[in-house]
């Protein structure tokens, strides 16, 4: 039996929002949204199972077409989570610090491969649920995660050593020694001493 519709779209809404916000220009999202509960409401009955995988496979489906219909390239971009709860404790710059490196680390992924983790990581699909909303096997999505894994941590841990490179102290020249020339001054103050004895 499918859900109740009104209660689903409550459920889920916040859910999709944050979903095609991270996928779509900004201009986009609501049209997608609704275009994706559109669908739902006409395909209520594929929605019994699993709603949310199915309603993220359909926003992203739409995203696709979209895409493909304004000439541009088919594979979507996600971007990083903007609503990661902040570390209020830590130094501000340090976060900023971390933000940059992981932002252009997770530029190097393959777009496929993000949207793996991103489902995983952000949505909390699991490796069968992220699947369902990719279009992939199972074991081909548990693949790609556990690829985009070691990638991402290979070049976080490259960045991190470059960000340890660049902030090493500069090599000081060592402060010029007094000693010769207190030396001579006691020598001449001695000998100065010798003579007046004399």
């Amino acid at each position: 039996m499918a859900p109740d519709f009104t209660a689903l779209y409550r459920e889920h809404y916040p859910a999709v929002l944050r979903f095609v916000r991270r996928r779509a220009a900004l201009a986009e999202v609501d049209d997608i949204v609704a275009v994706t509960f559109t669908t739902a409401w006409r395909k209520q009955d594929e929605l019994a199972v699993a709603p949310l995988p199915w309603l993220y496979r359909t926003a992203r489906n739409t995203m696709l077409n979209a895409a493909r219909a304004a000439g541009r390239r088919s594979a979507l971009h996600v971007q990083l989570a903007q609503d990661a709860a902040i570390d209020v404790v830590r130094d501000p710059a340090v976060l900023l610090g971390e933000r940059q490196r992981l932002t252009e680390a997770w530029r190097h992924l393959d777009p496929l491969d993000r949207e793996v983790l991103a489902l995983q990581a952000w949505e909390g699909m699991t490796a069968a649920q992220s699947a369902a909303v990719i279009g992939i096997s199972r074991a081909a999505c548990s693949m790609r995660s556990s690829r985009a894994r070691r990638r991402l941590a290979t070049l976080l841990a490259a960045a991190d050593a470059d960000a340890s490179g660049s902030q090493r102290p500069t090599d000081r020249p060592a402060p010029t020694s007094n000693h010769s020339t207190s030396t001579s001054t006691s020598t001449s103050t001695a000998t100065n001493g010798a003579d007046t004895h004399v």
